[in-house]
């Protein structure tokens, strides 16, 4: 049976991109790793934001639209994203969170102690400590690597459709169902990032995309080979798939499970320092061939953006 490693990216929506930059970068301390455009609109950025060197199950990737419309969280969407932050971490992030005038909740599930606030524009985000994950060894402001966001626990899962969502977690990306506690079934990977998936038991009404709301979620495959099988796998199980895209930094095939969330299954490799240096990733703008004569039109259309270290 073909498993996975657990998530690759998550997508999301949002709105103006320097906002978007500012509180990935700036208060959660998180790597620009990759700025590029949208390969479907390229007049609109596609931003990504992981750990030191962009590794798959950090990366948290985004289309901003400046004045768009709010979405409303819902069924067939990821409704919280979860990040990992270093066992005993957990006061700096409290503080941090309160600095910059965060609202933030205190829960537990699983045993374990989640910190819950919403980003900018209304996406639902959470850190939990743990030991999984190896140190992030990336600084930005008072975001030193003894304290910073590791890359991703997992994510809440809302569904239309929960038990069969649950199938799919289990018999078609291969996570093991291991708990249960109050209206939340939790499955998990076998990867150290990326690898806890609650889903609601309660079915929720759909969702509508829009600001604040997830796209998709990204399941790792290890390489063309391996995504190839799984293309075959997911269609063997009844599934509608698509056929192989190139998405630059990885390879992605996608379907929609039965509780209406978008999942896609993208390959590790190339990654994103294939057309940067690990030193130099995010810096500048970086475009797919088939876009780059049109650079100095696009240049002008995107709206510019700026590193900044809100801690000074």
């Amino acid at each position: 049976m073909k498993k996975t490693a657990g998530i690759h990216h998550i997508t999301a929506i949002v709105g103006h991109p320097q906002e978007n930059v500012d509180f990935y970068a700036g208060v959660l301390g998180l790597r620009l790793v990759k700025k590029t455009v949208n390969f479907d609109d390229p007049g609109t950025y596609h931003l990504y934001f992981g750990n030191d060197g962009g590794k798959p199950g950090t990366i948290i990737t985004f289309f901003p639209w400046a004045g768009a419309y709010q979405g409303k969280i819902g069924g067939g969407q990821v409704g919280v994203t979860t990040y990992i932050i270093p066992v005993g971490s957990i006061n700096f992030w409290e503080n941090r969170l309160t600095k910059f005038n965060i609202e933030f909740n205190k829960t537990e599930r699983f045993g374990e102690t989640y910190l819950e606030f919403a980003d900018v524009h209304g996406l639902q985000l959470e850190l939990v400590e743990r030991e999984d994950g190896e140190q992030n060894n990336w600084t930005h402001g008072d975001v030193t690597p003894e304290v910073a966001i590791k890359g991703f626990g997992g994510a809440i899962l809302l569904s239309t459709n929960p038990e069969k969502t649950g199938e799919t977690l289990q018999d078609v990306m291969g996570l093991e169902k291991v708990g249960e506690e109050e209206d939340l079934i939790r499955f998990k990977s076998y990867g150290d990032i990326g690898n806890t998936i609650d889903v609601k038991r309660t079915p929720i009404g759909s969702g509508q995309m829009g600001v604040g709301t997830v796209h998709h979620i990204a399941w790792r495959a290890k390489d063309d080979e391996d995504q190839l099988d799984w293309q075959k796998h997911v269609s063997d199980q009844g599934y509608g798939v698509t056929a192989v895209r190139d998405r630059n930094y990885f390879n992605a095939i996608y379907f929609k499970e039965h509780g209406e969330i978008l999942f896609e299954i993208a390959t590790d490799t190339p990654g994103f320092a294939h057309d940067e240096s690990y030193e130099t990733m995010g810096e500048e703008l970086k475009l797919p061939l088939q876009y780059e004569q049109h650079r100095d039109q696009l240049e002008k259309a995107l709206i510019p953006i700026e590193m900044k270290n809100l801690d000074k």
